[in-house]
């Protein structure tokens, strides 16, 4: 019979039940003895939902309090020597402030895991450390689970690939205990490619890291486990040989003593090139994702070895539509018949980023909802594809006919194309949205409009949803709130953001984003072609989630979406008011796009519907707008070979978005948590004006590059990180422009925190505003006189 498991399961609950407890914890309404209880009810309901779906083989470790790479860390003792933890097991107060950062150390580095809108915790590495077990987590809930009669998988980031995501630091400087600690090392983590800071590199690592991995297996054989998950999906990258190469002796190594049954899955690429290296290892089983690359197929088919499991992903973890089940067993049928009962079906990966449960919403129209698969239905497809090949295709009639007429609604409904939007992508024809001079010029008729200083400040955008703006959002929804009322309330907001930011002398004001709840959902709900869910959220980090909309067919904007606010604010104020949008790619990134059509044809339809929004705002007087994509370079294929197609199309639908704004329009980016050393020619050429970039964790050591490269328009690095509820000093600050003025010439600078404040307090964002603008003021006196 054909197996069914899960790679993993979304942590959050169908209530966010994790966001609520992990924030009454931080706030201190709950003790950690309440939090571990919470977490387990969430587990237990978890296993149970997959149990009920008919999957044979439970994950166990995907659970996380807040990400899967941090608690790999822990268990491996990989603790950054700055928070001086010395002990035998990581308490919860360590493991929270290398997520959060504490009173007196900021956070670890946070990236994007691959190419999703998932952030994970980047571990640090430093030449000569040592990696011991230091925590029992991932045993606790293997008997947790066993103890409920369930048949546990542990899951666990593979060695090769936890390296490989990490990161070299100085040690010297982690030993310190005070914030200003320094590095000088540069690493393209995320999907890129490392470059090595020349201290050392990190994979010499491994020969000390292997030992605790072995322990883990062992401790999990010893508990009973039949099979553990260990997942490489470093394996689907352009890795370096020498790190291909590892692989071999890395599993070789694991391979001996007492140890579980090893399956290694990959997913979010092909692996084709590495077949013969993976079929040869001493492993029990691979898992292909089939749904990126179903062509790999054939290269592991043939010669596949005799006494390995195969699992496939043929149903999308990382979309929301449902699947084509025909399609699937079409795919599915060469591997059943060759492999029988070694043959293992999963979603494609870990359901982490999928919603939970379509059942939730009740608000969707039947035709929309009949095209759509979360979580829970996404296992309920495996299942139906098991069965089918097992018993054959009149055991799943039903369920085959109920898929196979959503997608032939999907494919025929007149909601999905708008002729209109068609006509004028055809009118675009190879236009490349150039503005119509280059920067220079425009970079001195915008200093003419509006004189700011040397070392301009702004922020990012948004201010902080107080529970005040989202119960007024949430009461209009309703209808308990009328149009007009909300409308002042809303502007009341506006007014005190406005205020503030004069108050505090800041020289670009936004006005604080109070009317939306995402900035990506904001402009969804606004635009034709784009579908909501009221459950739908997924984790992005830690506490943090996201709802993404559902870009279901053609886009384009019906009416202005963000004029008013924007005009309304700039008539409270002298100073620069600037416009925000979200970018064409970011919108496209961070929804669940339609795969009926390629990716870029979308992009182009959102970037005219913006180049529309910011044509009103133009005209409304708004003279600086910012486009944010943050999301640009997580949008990037994890192949190099795909990525000059990409970034051509993603660098001219941002053009597109702002090719109206005259010289004197000054067009702002915004770009998060991203390495940008292998893509700076496609950034620069975006042609933004201004762009502003996440530097702080990171201790401006992104701007080496755009030195090396000699970015040619303006740059706003952050100077403090607002993932964390720490205030930063004035010092600290400045010292962070001195290194940005060392790279990037002063009159090409901006000071500006590095993302949005929206999901921050006022009482943290004051005073670390009046710092900021403090350390502005001391580094322009530093320059030229101030």
């Amino acid at each position: 019979m054909t197996v069914v498991h899960n790679l993993g399961f979304p942590r959050i609950g169908h209530k966010r039940e994790l966001k609520k407890a992990l924030e009454s914890f931080w706030s201190k309404e709950i003790d950690e003895k309440e939090l571990q209880s919470r977490a387990a009810l969430l587990r237990e309901r978890h296993w149970r939902i997959q149990q009920t779906c008919g999957v044979d083989i439970v994950p166990v470790g995907d659970f996380s309090l807040y990400d899967h790479m941090l608690d790999m860390s822990v268990t491996l003792g990989a603790i950054p020597p700055r928070y001086g933890f010395s002990g035998d097991r990581v308490d919860m107060g360590t493991f929270f402030a290398m997520a959060r950062g504490s009173a007196t150390q900021p956070a670890m580095e946070m990236t994007k895991w691959f190419d999703t809108n998932y952030h994970y915790i980047v571990p640090e590495f430093h030449e000569g450390m040592d990696f011991r077990l230091a925590s029992d987590r991932i045993f606790n809930e293997v008997r947790e689970a066993r103890a409920l009669g369930l048949n546990a998988k542990p899951v666990l980031v593979g060695p090769i690939t936890y390296l490989w995501l990490g990161k070299e630091k100085d040690p010297a400087a982690q030993a310190h205990h005070e914030i200003q600690h320094h590095h000088d090392d540069s690493a393209c983590h995320g999907h890129g490619a490392p470059v090595s800071d020349g201290c050392f590199d990190r994979l010499t690592l491994l020969p000390k890291l292997l030992p605790v991995y072995a322990e883990l297996l062992a401790g999990m054989a010893a508990e009973g486990v039949e099979w553990v998950q260990l997942d490489e999906p470093a394996l689907a990258l352009d890795l370096p040989s020498n790190w291909i190469a590892a692989f071999d002796g890395a599993y070789q190594s694991l391979s001996r003593g007492k140890a579980p049954k090893i399956l290694l899955a990959t997913y979010f690429e092909s692996v084709a090139a590495h077949a013969g290296l993976l079929k040869a290892l001493p492993v029990a089983g691979i898992h292909l994702d089939l749904r990126r690359a179903p062509q790999q197929l054939n290269a592991f088919l043939q010669g596949y070895p005799a006494d390995k499991v195969l699992s496939l992903g043929v149903v999308d973890g990382r979309n929301v539509w449902r699947s084509d089940l025909d399609g699937a067993l079409a795919l599915l049928h060469p591997a059943h018949d060759q492999l029988g009962d070694r043959l293992w079906l999963a979603p494609s990966c870990s359901l982490l980023h999928s919603p939970v449960d379509l059942q939730q919403e009740t608000e969707l129209d039947a035709e929309l909802k009949s095209w759509l698969a979360f979580a829970v239905q996404k296992l309920d497809e495996v299942a139906v594809l098991a069965r089918a090949m097992d018993k054959g295709v009149d055991h799943a009639g039903p369920e085959l006919a109920a898929a196979r007429a959503a997608v032939a609604s999907r494919k025929s409904s007149p909601r999905i194309h708008n002729a209109a939007v068609a006509t004028r992508l055809e009118d675009l024809g190879q236009d490349d949205g150039q503005r119509s001079s280059p920067f220079p010029v425009r970079q001195a008729a915008q200093r003419k409009r509006f004189k700011l200083p040397l070392f301009p400040t702004t922020t990012i955008g948004s201010f902080p949803q107080t529970p005040e703006i989202r119960q007024a959002r949430l009461k209009h929804r309703k209808g308990e709130l009328s149009d007009a009322d909300y409308q002042k309330a809303m502007e009341a907001e506006i007014a005190h953001v406005v205020k503030e930011q004069e108050r505090l002398d800041i020289d670009v004001l936004v006005h604080g984003e109070p009317e939306r709840n995402d900035m990506v959902e904001y402009f969804g709900e606004q635009l034709a072609g784009f579908a909501f869910t009221r459950h739908g959220w997924v984790q992005s980090y830690g506490s943090r989630y996201v709802k993404p909309p559902l870009i279901f067919g053609d886009v384009s904007r019906p009416t202005p979406m963000t004029v008013t606010w924007s005009k309304y604010a700039q008539s409270l104020t002298q100073r620069p008011m600037k416009g925000m949008l979200t970018g064409p790619v970011t919108i496209l990134q961070w929804s669940f796009v339609r795969d009926d059509q390629p990716r870029e044809r979308t992009a182009l339809q959102i970037a005219l519907a913006i180049r529309d929004e910011l044509a009103d705002l133009i005209q409304a007087g708004i003279g600086i707008i910012q486009i944010d994509e943050p999301a640009y370079r997580e949008g990037l294929p994890l192949k190099r070979a795909d990525w000059d197609a990409y970034l051509n199309w993603a660098s001219r639908a941002f053009r597109i978005s702002a090719q109206v704004a005259a010289d004197d329009v000054q067009i702002h980016t915004h770009m998060c948590y991203s390495e940008f050393n292998d893509i700076l020619p496609a950034i620069a050429a975006m042609d933004a004006d201004v762009i502003t970039i996440e530097t702080s964790r990171s201790q401006m050591e992104l701007l080496d590059a755009f030195a090396t490269f000699n970015y040619p328009n303006e740059i706003g690095p952050g100077v403090y990180d607002i993932h964390s509820p720490r205030v930063p000093g004035v010092d600290e600050m400045v010292d962070l422009m001195e290194k940005a003025v060392k790279v990037v010439p002063a009159d090409r600078l901006w000071v500006n925190p590095d993302c949005g404040l929206k999901t921050r307090k006022w009482p943290e964002v004051l005073p670390a505003l009046e710092h900021m603008v403090e350390a502005a003021r001391r580094i322009r006196a530093r320059h030229h006189g101030g």
